[in-house]
């Protein structure tokens, strides 16, 4: 498969102007002035006219709940697997999966064997082992093991912390998990990142600061989501991201306010991403800890708050972008992606200049929608 995307706008994510990108099969060969007309002549090209749209990396997602989440309200509040579909018109390439609060009635296999047939459906699909407990459900019965033996397993996660449906574990029980999935990492050339959920407590992030502060544990191993709860925890998050962790906001319809309250508190933007928990539930809860309403997350809130943040909160593609791109892309320790770059994975989204509407998205070089159609859908659908 050869395709030229011609005379678009090109954020890769930083700014490059107007130029074209050339795929072959699943990778980016070359970014610049391409001649349309003496490729033509020697292959079969299929070329889109990007005059007009904006070229971007796909979106990376590192919080998606692939076969369902919830059950909070019991076992009919258990929400749905992922379609293909709604991934793709989110604009996202690739997704990390996770458990959360129920790892008894959904397992460490099934998400794994969804994120396998994601991957036979045209995206990028990855798994952190393990859920909100600790001891944590994994596959090999060793956070170390799956990340070292199991492709897809990058990390641990989602682990919770500062919430009531935590196992309430002690520093030293999370500083042994954390380290497990480092060396996992290390020996597997992986990210061995702890991705955590971090629910409304009183203590915050403490855990995570004493982790840095008395265990021998780098801060890039450390991945903390649901940080827009409150104000305090944004402060909160802000410091941990200047020693070096990874934060992440789940978006909804604040998620421009508070990257702009993060930015102009001095929180460091290269530390920071966005994910749409998609997929999991939404459960709130009153003050006694009893569940007074539900919800489920869906993909496509991450996109419409990426466009809400530049276009409302007046905030410079060229600083968003990133978040969604590189930025995951380098806490997950993803080589290929994240990036429009020659030998990158192309992982493509060409949106219209002025309203942002998607128009086509690439995955692995395979055109997925096209003049905002769906050309590939998941196999029940």
């Amino acid at each position: 498969m050869i395709t030229l995307i011609k005379n678009g706008e090109i954020y890769a994510p930083e700014y490059l102007g107007n130029q074209s990108v050339l795929i072959i099969d699943k990778k980016i060969v070359k970014i610049g002035e391409i001649s349309e007309t003496k490729l033509s002549a020697l292959f079969d090209v299929e070329v889109i006219d990007a005059t007009g749209l904006i070229v971007t990396p796909g979106i990376i997602d590192p919080h998606v709940h692939l076969i369902g989440g919830g059950g909070e309200g019991g076992f009919a509040t258990r929400t749905p697997e992922l379609q293909l579909s709604k991934v793709i018109k989110a604009g996202i390439t690739t997704v990390v999966g996770c458990l959360g609060t129920d790892g008894t009635t959904r397992h460490m296999t099934s998400l794994l064997a969804k994120a396998r047939g994601l991957e036979e459906e045209g995206i990028t699909a990855y798994i952190y082992t393990g859920n909100y407990h600790i001891p944590t459900p994994t596959i090999t019965s060793s956070v170390k093991d799956d990340i070292i033996l199991i492709d897809k397993v990058i990390g641990a996660g989602e682990i919770a912390i500062s919430d009531s449906r935590s196992a309430q574990p002690s520093v030293q029980e999370v500083a042994k998990l954390v380290s497990e999935a480092r060396i996992g990492g290390l020996l597997s050339r992986k990210a061995g990142v702890t991705h955590f959920h971090v629910g409304i407590g009183k203590d915050r992030l403490a855990f995570l600061h004493t982790l840095l502060e008395d265990y021998e544990i780098p801060p890039a191993n450390i991945y903390a989501t649901h940080i827009t709860r409150s104000k305090e925890l944004v402060d909160d998050a802000i410091e941990l991201a200047n020693k070096g962790a990874f934060v992440d906001i789940t978006a909804d319809e604040e998620t421009g306010k508070w990257v702009k309250y993060y930015k102009q508190n001095k929180g460091n933007l290269e530390q920071l991403s966005i994910s749409s928990d998609g997929n999991g539930s939404l459960p709130k809860f009153s003050n006694k800890g009893e569940l007074i309403g539900f919800g489920v997350a869906s993909q496509r809130t991450l996109f419409e708050q990426v466009v809400s943040t530049v276009k409302d909160y007046e905030l410079p593609l060229t600083d968003i972008l990133p978040l969604v791109t590189r930025n995951p892309a380098t806490a997950l320790c993803l080589d290929k992606k994240g990036s429009l770059k020659k030998g990158f994975d192309a992982d493509i989204l060409i949106m219209n200049q002025d309203t942002f509407e998607i128009e086509h998205v690439f995955a692995k070089g395979q055109h997925m929608l096209r003049n905002k159609e769906i050309l590939i859908k998941g196999t029940f659908e």
